[in-house]
């Protein structure tokens, strides 16, 4: 089911007239084509509850069935006939939108205010490659169940630069194989323009010129990343993908150079001297850029004094200066397998920002005095100077807690017993449990995978994520105080702010979730409500724990969600369960934190911060390279999988179905957690159907089943690490 299931609900709640009934049911089919639905199912699923609102829904199907809209698959089960439906009257058919394509040429155009992408025939895409703002001409009459247009002008590339692999054909012509995920054509290249490329190498490249579609593009390359199928090529590919780099330019690093490694007098003598405090960071084993540090007291009244010191980013980087710049378009570090791209040069990010032992640090502090019942009495955040105790791994703090010895350990336990008892109270306040797997590899010195197994979520990693929690969330609510102050607090001009912020999943995906954990006897949204409760949620989660499949379900559960993004609008964090949020500790490697930072100075000193209209476009594109980081990472993480797998061509492995379409069967390897898929074309020993409902194909002659969540045995018979595609077929 699609978004427009619940925007029908509210229209259906409020008034049920006939055309509009007829209009939504039409947009709900148009994403649902292929697909036969049930009446019930719409009934339910638009949350009516009346006899009188049946009546009307059926008779609204009657009328796109005479209409010949859609047509009836069996008594109460209607889909798509393929006419399709005229644009409104006095609307225009050109309109403008962002280009998208699949692997098939097909091109989709998203258009603010449509509730469905406009389709592209691949004839008719022109000029247009992924991410381009584009003019289109609807054309929706032409026998299609969707409205469909053309692409009639490129009015912007939504690219700086592409990424292929060089092809030399002859002695003086070459052409660029463009990469999937970067554009749908391939582009040649003037020998004067492949610089010191050669055959097979992966290059990034921009577009010079592009005339007629039915010509190539002419490209110029700018950078060789090495040859294809080698690790580094691979590696950086995934960041060209996603319009990142992994170098700074020159002027970059000769700004940071410039930058003094000692700290002025004055700003020791102005700033609150923590360092003889105990003070100590946590941090994974491999990490380098240490954003945060904590200290923890407990006072004569019982309650905890808690500190989070981060990172003084700010000092360092001034307002508008080439690094700010720079660390604004980056606007995030990118956590790829085998390495790093930080989001400030190296010599900050893991040597003068970085909080290591022993070493004079500018912090910005948040100090909170908590109750043992978990309330926020007390707090006061602080400009601070701090020199760290101890650098803790998050296995050695497990290490210190479990055991009850060793440094700090007095510190560790008050941490542990402080964090877990509001671990509990999220969760019981409303927090959402999400139990996600997270792949670590063992690799050797040229990056090869040798091993991968699931990162184990210690206590330790509980406790730190709790103190940043309660460190970001009570920075957020220090601003409501400001304005509260001040009297006007419904006024968002007034301390403008930059909040992390969650809307309501979409209630439509929750139902295909409740459809699939069906088959597995496990109940969930019971009745027709269009909203669903984080007990509701939590309680499911539970129940799929007892299940292989608890990470499908969570994943599926994620992409549910809304996505958590970076706006000056406080609408609340829905997953995190709290009216105000922001991130406030880890200014190193997110550039909304830094934004964050500024903010509360400026306010503290009574000077005037950012704009509420700054905030919406630097939240904006925060939230846009923050998306494009996680898909990196991802295809990182994808990459490596697929090139473990490589080394096992032929062995067989267990697994779980986590998947089943009409092109065959998802399947995840246990305790490897790799992700690859038998195609239905592998199944030859009948014929097999799709039984979208309940989440299986089934054999039409002998009956057997392949279906959702259950074990398999699978051999690897292929892999792609370009296209990152992994092949199995089933093992006798």
């Amino acid at each position: 089911m699609k978004k427009g299931w619940s925007r029908f609900a509210s229209v259906c709640q409020k008034n049920l007239n006939m055309k509009k009934i007829e209009n939504r049911i039409l947009s709900i089919m148009e994403e649902n084509s292929d697909s036969p639905i049930s009446v019930e199912l719409l009934f339910n699923a638009l949350g009516l509850n009346k006899p009188s609102d049946y009546k009307k829904l059926n008779k609204a199907v009657d009328s796109l069935v005479r209409q010949d809209y859609l047509e009836r698959v069996k008594k109460g089960i209607v889909k798509m006939t393929g006419k399709s439906r005229p644009v409104k009257k006095g609307s225009s058919d050109i309109i403008e939108g962002v280009f998208s394509s699949n692997r098939s040429g097909v091109g989709f155009v998203k258009v603010e205010g449509f509730d469905t992408d406009i389709k592209i025939p691949p004839r008719k895409v022109g000029l247009a490659l992924d991410s381009d703002l584009v003019k289109v001409k609807l054309q929706p009459e032409d026998g299609h169940s969707r409205i469909q247009g053309k692409v009639i002008e490129v009015i912007s590339r939504g690219r700086n630069f592409y990424v292929g692999t060089l092809i030399q054909h002859t002695k003086n012509t070459y052409y660029i194989v463009s990469d999937d995920k970067s554009a749908r054509v391939n582009f040649f290249v003037e020998p004067e323009n492949i610089k010191s490329a050669s055959h097979n190498d992966k290059v990034t490249f921009k577009m010079l010129s592009w005339k007629d579609s039915r010509a190539l593009p002419e490209a110029e390359i700018l950078e060789v990343l090495g040859k294809k199928g080698s690790n580094d090529a691979e590696v950086l590919s995934i960041l060209a993908e996603n319009q990142m780099i992994n170098t700074f330019a020159d002027d970059v690093i000769r700004y940071v150079e410039n930058i003094p490694l000692e700290i002025p007098e004055n700003e020791e003598d102005r700033r609150i001297d923590l360092r003889t405090e105990d003070i100590f960071t946590i941090d994974p084993e491999d990490a380098k850029d240490f954003d945060d540090a904590l200290s923890i007291k407990v006072l004569d009244n019982g309650n905890y004094y808690l500190g989070v010191h981060i990172a003084d980013v700010t000092y360092y980087l001034e307002p508008d200066s080439i690094l700010d710049v720079e660390a604004v378009n980056r606007a995030t570090s990118v956590y790829l397998v085998d390495r790093v791209i930080p989001m400030l040069p190296e010599k900050l990010s893991n040597g003068v920002c970085s909080l290591r032992p022993n070493e004079d640090k500018l912090t910005f502090s948040c100090f909170m005095e908590i109750s043992e019942k978990g309330e926020l009495i007390d707090y006061s955040i602080q400009e601070t100077i701090i020199n760290s105790r101890y650098r803790f791994t998050y296995e050695k703090a497990q290490e210190v807690i479990d055991k009850k010895n060793g440094p700090y350990a007095d510190s560790l336990q008050v941490l542990a017993s402080m964090t877990a008892m509001l671990t509990k109270k999220r969760f019981r306040e409303g927090a959402l449990d999400f139990d996600s797997p997270e792949p670590k590899f063992v690799l050797d010195k040229n990056g090869k995978p040798l091993d991968v197994k699931i990162k184990e979520r210690l206590d330790s990693h509980r406790l730190v994520e709790e103190c940043m929690l309660m460190a970001n969330k009570t920075v957020a609510s220090h601003v409501e105080v400001l304005r509260e102050n001040s009297g006007k607090k419904k006024q968002k001009d007034l301390y403008p702010f930059l909040y992390r912020i969650h809307d309501k999943p979409d209630i439509d995906k929750l139902r295909n979730i409740k459809e699939m954990i069906g088959t597995l006897g496990i109940k969930f949204m019971e009745g027709s409500s269009n909203t669903v409760s984080v007990k509701a949620i939590n309680n499911m989660l539970q129940e799929v724990k007892k299940t292989k499949l608890r990470y499908t379900i969570n994943e599926l559960l994620l992409r549910s969600m809304a996505k958590a993004v970076y706006s000056p609008e406080n609408i609340g964090h829905y997953g995190l369960g709290f009216k105000n949020y922001t991130h406030f500790t880890s200014p190193i490697r997110r550039y909304p934190d830094v934004i964050v930072h500024n903010t509360i100075k400026k306010y503290k000193n009574n000077k005037v911060g950012y704009s509420y209209s700054e905030l919406k476009k630097l939240g904006q594109h925060c939230s846009d390279r923050e998306k494009e980081a996680v898909s990196a990472e991802r295809d990182s993480i994808k990459l490596k999988q697929v090139e473990f797998l490589s080394g096992k061509i032929g062995e067989v492995f267990d697994g779980m179905i986590s998947g089943v379409t009409d092109k065959g069967l998802y399947v995840i390897l246990n305790d490897i957690y790799c992700e690859g898929m038998v195609p239905v074309r592998e199944l030859n020993d009948d014929y097999y159907i799709y039984d979208q409902s309940r989440h299986c194909l089934s054999g039409r002659h002998k009956g057997k089943e392949y279906q959702l969540g259950k074990d398999i045995r699978v051999k690897v018979v292929h892999t792609d690490l370009s296209r990152r595609l992994i092949d199995f077929v089933l093992a006798s």
